[in-house]
């Protein structure tokens, strides 16, 4: 992507629906006079009469105590430097994001005018009583240090700043791991620290607290080693002074066993790796050039265990690993402050989790057969759905045992159910599909790329690294619109009426033919077909010249069903494809089947739709947990509708009894546990957390996911071709660029996944 194109997306991006990334949502009923009646005035006089008398009740009656302050003066944002307060309001933002999407925290970004340190304390303790914790943020050191100490003293609510603790801690459950893995001794290791900002500091001094001595510590900045004969050292930088006769990073990694860097790309040199001792500790952590390319190290020494902050390598050490569940524990037992023994805490359930037997779900993420403690696995991945109910437990525990817990936890399973009640939904899918397409690249086409929209999604599939693209349409109206929208990179362009693909076309026709000869088609008339987007496309998957396609935006429905049944066949054993809708609800995700297919389905119909819709949820790393839904329940009506459910749903208790389904079911039932417990205690769905559901027919699928589209603002993903050989998926007519790339990126999985079965 062009710097230009990618400058105007990032801006659109915060620019569009509306400006910013976060808004607040009202959390109670007001739709009547007499809601706004309680939630103002006179009403809202009671809670503030009870929280006059003791102001502990604030947390009993408002928000205050699930909600946190993203606090900077914008002196040191990310790597753009002393930028100021509003500039910096984009990342704080984003922040209070991060906090809602990992830990359902909700975030006020408060950006303060003020680079003073008592002026800025000042304030912030103003304003403290608003709120049940402060993430100091961005904040140029060392006027962050005594910041964050001051308000730590302060303050009786949990404070911490994420620049110096947040890396820490996670590259210190990383370097924890990455020790006992070489067998090595803390204590004996020398240790090198290139960086001496906030976040360097902080580093070192938790890795002292893990067992390193400071004799072995050897810190550089960007004049060299830092040494106690040098001039002007900060308070700071004088704590991690040495004395050993050193003056360059290349001096100092000489048998080094650990590289710590938190400076700038591509400052370390294979020649320095190389100096190093056996087994090499290498946390290239500059972001996003790290100081060392992953590929280099990894090629200049075998022995190396290695981690970046980025993404697409392995030992990823990401803040978003931290910052959320320190928070969550935090504040879930009213903790006063966020102390050393809450750190540590964090440092240690990170660090264990990571050698604990990972999810099926987290392999699937990463495209693993298994992913295990070892080298390239030394902390957990940060789509890990256990971090919600692993870490928090961990620092509420840490802040009780060290008496800074104001509402000790006393019921640890019900706080754990509760934390993964919290996790919630999201995106949480689309990122889970995005990150592993990403991990092994097929090929796809798009085969209505001369449409603007179409052709935006391939760009943004092809440049985050989604898929290999190819692009089907007219040529010359590609190439102009590939110029129109900054599409700078050379993909494959097809365009099937061109004299250039009459091979292609020949030798298409001849495939197609025989497989349709004796069903009407001769072999001018099959020939003839390549010269359409749709055929030719299809061919070209049947013929393993693509991987993966998707169509249907520029076109009605059925008319792209038809030949793709006709050049597509069904999976084996399959007897009817069928249509699913993944829709991202607030509940979480649910599967909506047949929602574009079958209009009547019959029993044996629906028995084949719940059989190829749980597979798809397995391949989400998910258990399916199947409703049958109608306007009945269990035997309440004898239509042929209820008659035919019933039917299906003793078909599968019978014949596939470890699948989890039941019905006929009323919609309200199945996705109410209470009630359903309540008046179907004998129901094998109780307490299960329904995510499929299978409906009676297509109106009534068809409506529901988009009515939860319009309506609830549910996002989206399909409708997932069930029961094809091949990644083939159609579009809704006008799908919007989002919804493309997100089926794109499925069809890309699910030939990863076929791949994979083969």
């Amino acid at each position: 992507m062009s710097d230009s194109r990618k400058r105007h997306e990032a801006l659109l991006y915060h620019a569009k629906p509306k400006p910013g990334k976060i808004e607040v949502v009202p959390t109670k009923k007001y739709a009547t006079q007499h809601d706004l009646a309680l939630a103002y005035s006179p009403g809202v006089a009671e809670p503030c009469l009870e929280i006059a008398k003791d102001r502990e009740n604030v947390y009993k009656y408002t928000s205050k105590g699930n909600l946190v302050a993203v606090i900077t003066n914008g002196t040191a944002v990310l790597g753009l430097g002393d930028i100021g307060p509003e500039a910096s309001k984009p990342v704080m933002e984003g922040k209070g994001l991060l906090f809602k999407i990992f830990a359902d925290i909700d975030v006020f970004d408060i950006e303060v005018d003020a680079t003073d340190v008592d002026k800025f304390v000042e304030i912030v303790k103003a304003i403290a009583p608003t709120f049940g914790g402060i993430n100091l943020e961005d904040i140029k050191a060392p006027e962050a240090f005594e910041i964050e100490r001051r308000l730590i003293e302060e303050l009786n609510i949990p404070v911490m700043h994420d620049d110096q603790h947040g890396t820490a801690i996670i590259s210190g459950a990383a370097l924890k791991n990455a020790i006992e893995i070489t067998g090595k001794d803390i204590s004996k290791v020398k240790i090198i620290v290139n960086g001496a900002g906030a976040a360097a500091i902080s580093c070192t001094r938790l890795y002292l607290k893990l067992g390193a001595v400071l004799e072995n510590i050897v810190m550089c900045d960007s004049k060299g080693v830092i040494r106690k004969d040098r001039d002007n050292l900060t308070s700071q930088k004088a704590e991690f002074a040495t004395d050993q006769d050193l003056d360059s990073l290349e001096d100092a990694m000489q048998n080094a066993d650990v590289f710590i860097g938190l400076s700038t790309g591509n400052i370390v040199t294979p020649e320095m790796l190389l100096a190093m001792n056996n087994d090499p500790i290498v946390f290239a952590m500059a972001n996003p050039t790290p100081e060392i390319d992953y590929d280099l190290a990894i090629k200049t020494r075998k022995d190396i265990i290695m981690a970046t902050g980025r993404s697409d390598h392995p030992n990823q050490v990401n803040n978003v690993l931290g910052f959320p569940f320190i928070f969550r524990g935090a504040l879930d037992v009213r903790a006063t402050k966020i102390n050393e023994e809450m750190k540590m805490a964090a440092v240690h359930a990170l660090a264990d989790l990571a050698k604990r037997s990972v999810p099926e779900k987290v392999n699937i993420v990463y495209d693993e057969v298994s992913l295990s403690f070892g080298r390239e696995y030394i902390i957990p991945k940060p789509f890990d759905p256990r971090l919600i109910y692993e870490i928090p437990p961990a620092i509420a525990k840490a802040a009780m045992d060290s008496g800074v817990a104001l509402e000790p936890i006393t019921d640890w399973e019900k706080y754990r159910e509760e934390l993964m009640e919290r996790s919630g939904s999201g995106s949480k899918e689309i990122r889970m599909i995005h990150n592993r397409a990403k991990s092994n690249l097929k090929r796809i086409v798009f085969a209505e790329a001369d449409h603007l929209d179409v052709l935006k999604a391939a760009q943004r599939v092809h440049e985050e690294r989604l898929g290999k693209v190819i692009l089907l349409g007219r040529k010359e109206l590609i190439l102009e619109l590939k110029e129109e929208i900054g599409f700078t990179d050379d993909v494959p362009i097809f365009d099937p009426k061109t004299d250039e693909e009459e091979g292609r076309r020949k030798r298409f026709g001849e495939a197609y033919w025989k497989n349709r000869q004796r069903k009407g088609r001769t072999l001018s008339e099959a020939t003839k077909l390549m010269r359409e987007r749709t055929y030719f496309a299809a061919m070209m998957v049947n013929e393993n010249e693509a991987d993966a396609l998707i169509t249907g935006y520029s076109r009605p429905y059925p008319s792209v069903v038809k030949p793709i049944l006709e050049l597509i066949e069904k999976d084996k054993g399959v007897s009817k494809i069928a249509a699913c809708n993944l829709m991202l609800t607030k509940q979480g995700p649910l599967f909506l089947a047949d929602t574009t297919i079958n209009i009547n389905p019959s029993a044996k119909d629906m028995i084949n739709t719940t059989q190829m819709a749980s597979g798809l949820v397995k391949m989400f790393g998910m258990k399916p947990n199947v409703a049958m839904l109608s306007f009945s329940n269990f035997g309440s009506s004898n239509t042929e509708t209820s008659k035919k459910i019933r039917e299906a749903v003793a078909f599968m208790h019978k014949h596939y009894p470890n699948l989890v389904v039941d019905g006929e079911l009323q919609a309200d039932f199945a996705l109410n546990a209470e009630l359903l417990a309540k008046e179907f205690p004998f129901s094998k769905l109780n307490g299960k957390k329904v995510n499929v559901l299978i409906f009676p027919n297509l109106e009534s699928a068809n409506i529901t996911y988009k009515l939860l589209k319009q309506v609830q603002g549910a996002e989206s993903i399909g409708p997932m071709i069930l029961g094809l050989s091949k990644a083939v998926h159609i579009l809704q007519l006008g799908s919007s660029v989002d919804e493309m790339v997100n089926m794109a990126a499925l069809a890309c999985v699910d030939a990863q996944q076929r791949e994979k079965n083969k």
